[in-house]
C-alpha cells in the first residue's frame, strides 16, 4: 500500500511485480480399490512404497488382488498411491461380515482401528502408574504359533483416564493421534479400577481375557461380484472417499470390467481430472475383448484406456511360480515412471515401457492381431525377444479410428488434464480481483509463464512459442457483459505432441548412372 507521507525525507515504497509461479501438480498420484484383510475403511489411506502397505493393509492375500497390483506399481515406478479398502457389511448372514476386534479392561473399551481377524493377534496390557489417577498402556504382539512369544509394539506411559486432561494425556486422544492399532471407545471419564494381578501382568503372561478378541476379515469381495460393486459403489462414488482425496491422477481396481461400473468410474474421473486405467476379463481373448468394448466407449472414455491381456508373473504366495495378473498395476508403475522421466506428454508404451517383474503374456499377439485390436483402441502388452513385456499402445478408450476423436491419444488427454488442474489450483488468487485489463496482464503473464516452460520441456509441437501454445485474456474474451456478470475468461490453447504410431521407411534402389 502506499507509504504515508508526512517529512521531507526518502520514503521506500515496495510494489508488487504481478508475478505468482504456477507449478504443475502431480501427474501419477494413483488410486487403488479393492478388499483386504486390514487397514482402514473410513478414508483412502496414502502409501508411499510397497513396505508402507503391507505395514497398513497387510501385503499380499490369496483372495485379493489389490495387493498384487500395489506391488507391481511400484516395482515398475509408481512413488504414491492411495488405497481404499472395500470390505464386506450389511450382509444378512453376520459370518459373512467384516468384525472389529474389542477388548473391555473396565473402565476401558477397547477396540481395533479397523475391521479384520488381523486384531485378534494383539493384546493389552494395564499397568498403574505411581502417581494417583495415572497408568501405562501397551499394545502386544501374540505370534499366533506360539503364544509365549510377545512382543511390546507400542508403549504409552502417564495416560489418564479424565477428559479433559490437564497435563494433556487423556487415553482417548493420545491412542486416536498415536496408536497404530488400536482406540479407546466410547470416552471414559473414570480411572481404572485398582490394579490385580490380572490387570498388570508381566509381558510375558498375557491372559486370554486380555487379548482383543472378535475381529473378522469377512467374505473377501472379489471384482465383478454384486457385493464388490455395491461397495466399490456406497465407498467411492457417492460423495464417498475419494471425494475427499485432494488429488490424484490415476484410477485403478484391479480386475473389474464390470460394464455398468467401468462407464461410472470413466464419468468420476472426468469429474475429477484424473485418469482410468481399465483391465480387460481374466479370460479375454483376441475376439472376447473386442466385444467388451461395448458400453464403455462413450463420451467420457476419454478419460480411460483399456490393456490387454493378463501379465504372468510370480506368485510370492506360491513359492513364486508362475500366475496371471491384471495388467492395470502394472501399467499405472508405467506411467509414473514415463513421467518422471519423460514427461506426461510421452505416451507411457513403446520399448522404454518394459514391464519389471512380467515374465510374458496370458495371450501372445503377433503382428496381424495386433493391427486388429490397436485400431478399436485396444493397448495392447506384447513380448518382444530383446525388449521383454513392454506396452504396446498408447490410446485412449475414444480412440477408435472410426470415431475420430481430438483425444484419440492417452498423452495428448493426460497432458490437457495436468494443464487443466494445475492452473485450476494455481489461479485461485484471481477470485475477487478488479475485473479490468490489469488482471488481465497478471494473468497472460503468469500462465504464459508457465506454458513457456512447458514449451522449454519439449511438451508441445511447434519451434517457436506462438507455434506451440497461446493465453488469451482481454477485452475480447471477457465483455462488458462477462464483467457485469463477474466472469473473467481465460483461452489457453497448445499443440499437442501425438505419438509416432506407425514408422513407414521408404526404401528405394538406385539405379547406375546411365551414360547418354
Amino acid at each position: 500500500m502506499p507509504v504515508a507521507i508526512s517529512y521531507p525525507g526518502v520514503y521506500v515504497e515496495e510494489i508488487p511485480s504481478g508475478v505468482r509461479t504456477i507449478t504443475g501438480v502431480a501427474t501419477s498420484i494413483t488410486t487403488f480399490i479393492g478388499w483386504a484383510p486390514k487397514g482402514p475403511t473410513d478414508h483412502a489411506q496414502l502409501v508411499l512404497s510397497w513396505a508402507d502397505f503391507v505395514r497398513q493393509f497387510g501385503g499380499f492375500n490369496a483372495n485379493s488382488l489389490l495387493g498384487y497390483a500395489v506391488s507391481h506399481f511400484f516395482l515398475n515406478g509408481g512413488q504414491q498411491a492411495y488405497i481404499v479398502r472395500l470390505v464386506t457389511s450389511g450382509d444378512p448372514t453376520p459370518a459373512k461380515n467384516a468384525g472389529t476386534a474389542t477388548l473391555t479392561l473396565a473402565p476401558l473399551n477397547i477396540k481395533a482401528q479397523n475391521p479384520g481377524g488381523w486384531a485378534n493377534k494383539y493384546a493389552v496390557a494395564i499397568k498403574n502408574s505411581s502417581t494417583p489417577n495415572r497408568f501405562q498402556l501397551q499394545v502386544v504382539y501374540i505370534d499366533p504359533t506360539d503364544a509365549t512369544k510377545q512382543t511390546v509394539v507400542e508403549s504409552f506411559a502417564n495416560l489418564s483416564a479424565l477428559n479433559p486432561d490437564p497435563l494433556g494425556r487423556y487415553v482417548g486422544d493420545i491412542l486416536a493421534n498415536q496408536s497404530s492399532y488400536i482406540i479407546v471407545s466410547p470416552d471414559v471419564t473414570q480411572p481404572p479400577a485398582p490394579a490385580t494381578p490380572a490387570d498388570t501382568p508381566a509381558v510375558g503372561s498375557l491372559t486370554a481375557t486380555q487379548q482383543l478378541t472378535g475381529g473378522a476379515d469377512g467374505d473377501p469381495l472379489q471384482p465383478n461380484t454384486p457385493g464388490f460393486e455395491a461397495a466399490l459403489a456406497a465407498l467411492t462414488l457417492q460423495g464417498g472417499l475419494l471425494d475427499h482425496i485432494d488429488l490424484f491422477n490415476l484410477l485403478v481396481v484391479p480386475g473389474d470390467t464390470d460394464k455398468t461400473t467401468v462407464a461410472t468410474l470413466e464419468k468420476y474421473c472426468r469429474d475429477r481430472r484424473a485418469f482410468l486405467i481399465a483391465d480387460c476379463a481374466s479370460d479375454a481373448t483376441l475376439t472376447s475383448v473386442q466385444t467388451a468394448l461395448n458400453g464403455i466407449t462413450g463420451t467420457d472414455s476419454i478419460n480411460a484406456a483399456l490393456y490387454f491381456p493378463y501379465i504372468t508373473a510370480p506368485d510370492p504366495l506360491s513359492q513364486n511360480m508362475p500366475s496371471q495378473y491384471p495388467p492395470s498395476g502394472f501399467v499405472a508403475g508405467i506411467y509414473a515412471r514415463t513421467d518422471a522421466t519423460r514427461g506426461v506428454w510421452k505416451a507411457p508404451a513403446g520399448t522404454d515401457a518394459s514391464l519389471t517383474g512380467a515374465l510374458g503374456v496370458a495371450v501372445p499377439l503377433s503382428d496381424g492381431e495386433n493391427g486388429i485390436l490397436n485400431p478399436r483402441a485396444v493397448n495392447c502388452i506384447r513380448n518382444f525377444n530383446v525388449y521383454g513385456t513392454i506396452v504396446w499402445g498408447a490410446r485412449t478408450l475414444q480412440g477408435n479410428d472410426e470415431v475420430g476423436s481430438e483425444w484419440k491419444y492417452v498423452p495428448v488427454r493426460r497432458t490437457a488434464l495436468y494443464i487443466e488442474e494445475s492452473l485450476f489450483r494455481a489461479l485461485k488468487w484471481v477470485v475477487f480481483e478488479p475485473n479490468d485489463e490489469p488482471l488481465w496482464a497478471e494473468i497472460r503473464l503468469n500462465v504464459g509463464a508457465f506454458m513457456h516452460n512447458l514449451f522449454r520441456q519439449h511438451a508441445f509441437q511447434g519451434l517457436t512459442p506462438s507455434d506451440a501454445y497461446f493465453v488469451k485474456c482481454d477485452k475480447e474474451t471477457t465483455t462488458q457483459n462477462d464483467i457485469n456478470l463477474g466472469i473473467v475468461n481465460i483461452v489457453v490453447g497448445f499443440a499437442p505432441l501425438k505419438p509416432a504410431e506407425f514408422v513407414v521407411i521408404q526404401i528405394q534402389q538406385m539405379a547406375g548412372q546411365i551414360a547418354t
